[in-house]
């Protein structure tokens, strides 16, 4: 048997053990190197050869991975390490480092217990570190440190040990600033990550070696020894001596926190059920007897099993053949195969048990973010909140109208394997819209559908999708809607929230949907935290996205039976505004007085939702409705002699300069960009820097549009949407 053959075996073995299981992710900023490592890490466990390590990609295992050379999708493998005689089994996921994919990092986050955070010796830490630190430390992933590429820094760069210290210290701190602001507060000093303590280690993933201070009190191997073998050009002796996956994987097993601790701190975080039920004791405990509760991170598809559910148990044992609910959906599915990951090869076996990875197939009604269980009326995890939104949308439609049913098939499994994605259908056009994080991610979903669907289809120009908001209120002054029998009427003001609150609202700190009576008083205490009216906010009814809904009446007798026409109506409005039927944002709505018939024949859906809904969209509007549009944070370097070229392709597509560091005769423009203008920009940077610029962007939040261009923009998307193309006033509501 060889040497994969045994380590299979003794995996499915350990994967029983509770304390010898580790979750963890490889996480950083694009081109940094997890793929790499990843695919050394595979190799020192045995599970595929060490001469293709670093080249091979095992976990890039999409063709559009390979070909585009980034990661696009989470990929999970399974492997066997030994520490002091001991088998564990880590389950390791890679995750991308691209923006457009972030999505996909924050769902992996969600499967494990602990981060290796990768940060390039030369580059040092960059936007998307930041961000993927965030994602961590908000779902409770405790990290380490691995600086990469540490060989450039001695070969390239021809520095000294004392310059290497001072830009490793730089980088440390870096992290651990981001520690401290994100972590839990229990944990801010305990997670911050020390060379002493071994919670940070360095080395090159491409040429296989690893450093760290444990690995060198066990080896003898010390500084002088790595720049000798770098300066001799013999990595591949050091490689020997230090392999990468003993440094990385030792410090996993032995700094990283299994699920049996994990679990106990995790658990309060990701689920709102009540800890005491027999349920949330079972998961607090990692108890492979207790009820199933598996939270699905992933869907990908396999050309011959079709869709493969990849999550973490938490509690309960998923077996072959026994029938489970994905919640939500309305009966029960068999599952077909239980496996563990390697890449892109499942190692099917009988059963998986708490605390670990799993794919399933059979359950048809998963999606990434369900919970699945044994009974249909188990309490779900709480729903994985993205850092960013869908910000680019396509219309796309199949090319052959035979292939419509095959199209609306291919286009629900492609937003249930992606929950970035949006999708939206048009019934009697048969054309869908696809909103994503970028082009990249629309460009690759588009890809997916034709090749591996192999339906061919129609692309429209990229639509930006805006947002509606308002840049003043109208208190004292509330709009009036009246219902079509005039029978009703509901009075609405509008005003802006502050910013802290509209941040903690896309974080999801309170919830989304219709607020139960018994819960307002909850919710109202959690808004009063962030300086908010305590009295107000406990008379809450609903929350949808970033906008607040609040029933400020006193004393009138059946607003309580019209509650959940009221809320259907804001949340219709949460997604179309008044100017372009845009979604709205940061916006609250508060009902400050109604007049209703007292006969409930009088006041049902088709009076009382067209009212209260022209009663916020005629409040927007007098309150001085604007449109906000989403940015990106742009960060180009590049030689000093091209950076006339790359200021002007910035200045030309209204991008705002905000930082220029000259280090030696390489400039790095920092700086936002509208995402409207970023349409072609890679191409257009080629060529304005002749291919010499090197650049990444990250998503920087909404911000208005110019007034010059406010008339000019929202006439566009209203034409686009066939609606009249002037800009509506107040008189569009008032009937």
């Amino acid at each position: 048997m060889g040497r994969k053959e045994d380590n299979i075996k003794i995996a499915t073995q350990v994967m029983h053990r509770r304390d010898r299981i580790r979750n963890l992710a490889i996480a950083a900023h694009i081109d940094h190197g997890k793929t790499t490592l990843s695919d050394n890490l595979i190799a020192g466990a045995g599970m595929m050869s060490e001469d293709l390590a670093g080249k091979s990609r095992v976990l890039d295992f999409d063709e559009q991975e390979a070909a585009r050379g980034i990661t696009i999708n989470a990929a999970s493998a399974s492997m066997v390490h030994k520490v002091e005689g001991e088998d564990y089994l880590i389950n390791l996921i890679d995750t991308p480092g691209h923006v457009d994919f972030g999505g996909d990092v924050t769902r992996a986050m969600r499967a494990v217990d602990g981060c290796i955070i990768l940060a390039c010796a030369v580059e040092g830490t960059m936007p998307q570190t930041e961000t993927v630190v965030r994602q961590a430390l908000k779902e409770r992933v405790r990290p380490v440190l691995f600086i990469n590429k540490v060989d450039r820094l001695i070969n390239e760069l021809q520095i000294d040990g004392p310059e290497m210290m001072k830009r490793f210290e730089k980088i440390i701190v870096k992290v651990n600033n981001l520690i401290n602001a994100f972590a839990p507060s229990e944990y801010k000093k305990e997670w911050q990550v020390d060379v002493q303590k071994g919670t940070v280690a360095f080395g090159s993933a491409y040429y296989n070696w690893g450093m760290s201070i444990p690995f060198m009190g066990k080896t003898g191997l010390n500084f002088k020894d790595i720049f000798e073998h770098c300066h001799n050009d013999d990595q591949k002796a050091l490689s020997k001596k230090a392999p990468v996956h003993q440094v990385l994987l030792d410090m996993a097993v032995e700094r990283l926190p299994g699920p049996l601790d994990s679990q106990k701190y995790r658990i309060p975080n990701i689920w709102q059920g009540d800890l005491e039920t027999e349920a949330g004791k079972a998961m607090i405990q990692c108890d492979p007897d207790g009820p199933l509760s598996l939270m699905i991170t992933k869907i990908w598809m396999d050309p011959h099993a079709g869709e493969v559910a990849v999550g973490r148990i938490f509690s309960g044992t998923v077996k072959q053949g026994e029938s489970l609910f994905a919640l939500g959906a309305a009966k029960a599915e068999r599952v077909q195969q239980v496996a563990m990951m390697v890449g892109g090869d499942r190692i099917q076996v009988p059963e998986v048990s708490a605390g670990n990875i799993a794919a399933i197939t059979g359950i048809r009604s998963a999606a990434a973010g369900v919970t699945v269980a044994r009974t249909v009326d188990a309490t779900p995890f709480e729903a994985i909140r993205h850092y960013s939104e869908p910000v680019v949308t396509v219309a796309i439609e199949p090319k052959a109208l035979k292939d419509l049913p095959k199209f609306v098939d291919a286009m629900r499994t492609l937003a249930k394997s992606d929950a970035s994605l949006q999708v939206t259908h048009n019934h009697e056009t048969g054309e869908a819209l696809l909103a994503g994080m970028g082009e990249l991610h629309l460009e690759i979903s588009v890809y997916r559908l034709e090749e591996e669907q192999n339906i061919k289809v129609k692309v429209s120009e990229p639509i930006v999708v805006y947002r509606e908001c308002i840049h003043g209120d109208n208190k004292g002054n509330p709009f009036e809607g009246k219902s079509p029998n005039r029978h009703n009427r509901f009075y609405i003001e509008v005003e802006r929230l502050p910013n802290e609150v509209i941040q903690a609202l896309r974080e999801g700190e309170f919830g989304d949907g219709a607020v139960r009576t018994k819960d307002a008083k909850e919710v109202g205490d959690k808004f009063a935290a962030f300086g908010m009216d305590r009295d107000l906010m406990r008379k809450i009814y609903a929350i949808g996205g970033t906008n607040v809904l609040i029933n400020a009446t006193k004393g009138i007798q059946q607003i309580h039976e019209t509650r959940e026409l009221i809320i259907q109506s804001f949340l219709d409005v949460c997604v179309r505004g008044p100017l372009a039927e845009e979604p709205i944002m940061g916006v609250m709505v508060k009902l400050v007085d109604a007049k209703l018939h007292e006969d409930a024949i009088h006041r049902g859906p088709a009076q009382t939702i067209p009212a209260v809904r022209n009663a916020i969209k005629g409040a927007m509007v007098r309150a001085r409705s604007s449109l906000m549009e989403p940015m990106q944070k742009l960060q180009v370097s590049a030689p000093n002699d091209v950076m006339g070229g790359i200021t002007r392709q910035i200045t030309t597509r209204r991008g705002v300069i905000e930082d220029m560091p000259v280090d030696g005769n390489i400039t790095t423009v920092i700086g936002r960009v509208p995402v409207a203008e970023t349409f072609g920009f890679s191409n257009d940077i080629r060529a304005a820097s002749q291919g010499r610029a090197t650049w990444n962007t990250e998503n920087a939040g909404f911000e208005m549009v110019p007034p010059q261009l406010f008339e000019k923009v929202t006439q566009e998307i209203r034409e686009r949407k066939g609606l009249k193309a002037e800009v509506p006033t107040e008189a569009n509501y008032t009937d």
